[in-house]
This record gives C-alpha cells, structure tokens and sequence, in this order.
C-alpha cells in the first residue's frame, strides 16, 4: 500500500516541470530567466552541489545543474533546455521566426557563452586566473559596448534567449568585481531595463537579489 503510495506521487510530480538549480548560478539563472519570461509554472528544486540529492544523481550522469525534467524528458545543457523552453512554449517567442535571424542570434549566443561566461566561471573558480580572467572579461563587454544600445534588447527589439543568457551576467558584474568605466553605460543602462521587469525579478534565488546592488 505504501508503495503504490509512493508510486503514485512520483507518477503526478512527473507531470510537473520540474528545474534543479543552484541558489547562485549564472547558468542556472539563464534558464530560470527564459521560464519567467515564458510565465511557466514549475517546481524549483535548488540544489547544493556539495550535497547533491540522489534523484538528481539518478537523472543527470553528470550530476549538474541546471537540469530539467519534463516527464520523462530530462536535460542538462543549459543552450538545449532554453531551445526546448522555447519550442514547448512557444508564446511569446524567444528566438526570432526567421532562420538567418535565428542563426544569428544563435551565434550571438555561442559568443556570450565562450567569450563571457566562461571568464565568469574563472574568476568564480577564484585562484591565480581570476584576476585575469576579470580583466578580460571587462575589456572585452567595453569594447562590444556599443552592441547593447542598438535595440531595446540585445540585437533585437524583443526579448530574446540572449538576454536570458546576457542579463544574469550584468546583474553579478559588481559581484564579481567587474566594474565597468562610463564609456560602457550601454551596458548597465541594458541591465537597467531589463531588472525592472517583473519576469527578471521572479528568475531571482534570494541569494541572487543580493548581488546586485
């Protein structure tokens, strides 16, 4: 009886989206940000990854984050899990209905990923690297500066999976010692708008709402 219990619960939290995510986490809040946009009700199950849980052990070979489940659909790349946000949802869109635009887009993306987050993942590895890797990463977003004031988003007037990728990473600059001079204002004025929305303030961990000052 108590087996069937428990079979049953498993059987209907399947039917629930359901994210595993850290409490801070740039990649993890990239697609805690395309759900928000999407308005999509999930269960959060934040993880510490110290002490993961043994569902996620049992999901996710690599025992990372973020990972998502639908059913019995499991994900852990976070690029895949935004693309499959986008096409299970598909209102409103975030990538554009065109395929130059969206292979544009999708370039714009694979920059974000390798030029910029990966530097946030050194310098939050802290060691010898991160003092180089934070001074790169400030050189290299002020010499793209003028990238950030060419549409009311990032490349395009509506809201797109860059900025689901983009936002989180300006929200931690001052987090993460990263300060930017005034010939980069595009950028902060780029965040500006985007943090005022309530879908950016529902993406937010509380550990995550203190980053920002």
């Amino acid at each position: 009886m108590e087996g069937d219990s428990k079979m049953a619960l498993n059987q209907r939290s399947r039917t629930i989206l359901t994210l595993y995510s850290a409490r801070d986490c740039v990649h993890c809040h990239r697609v805690r940000m395309a759900l928000a946009a999407k308005g999509v009700t999930y269960d959060h199950v934040l993880v510490d990854l110290d002490n993961p849980p043994e569902d996620l052990l049992d999901l996710n070979p690599y025992n990372s984050v973020p990972t998502l489940v639908d059913r019995d659909l499991v994900l852990y790349d976070t690029s895949v899990i935004c693309e499959y946000l986008d096409e299970r949802y598909p209102h409103p869109p975030l990538m554009p209905v065109d395929p130059l635009s969206r292979a544009r887009l999708r370039l714009a993306i694979v920059r974000v990923e390798n030029d910029w987050l990966t530097l946030v993942d050194d310098i939050e590895a802290g060691g010898k690297g991160a003092d180089a890797a934070r001074k790169a990463l400030r050189d290299d977003l002020v010499k793209n500066a003028s990238a950030f004031k060419a549409s009311k988003f990032f490349l395009s007037p509506e809201i797109s999976l860059a900025d689901c990728a983009l936002a989180p990473l300006v929200w931690r600059l001052d987090a993460l010692g990263v300060h930017l001079p005034r010939e980069a204002q595009s950028i902060v004025d780029y965040g500006e708008r985007i943090f005022r929305s309530q879908g950016f303030a529902r993406s937010l961990t509380p550990e995550e709402r203190v980053l920002h000052p």
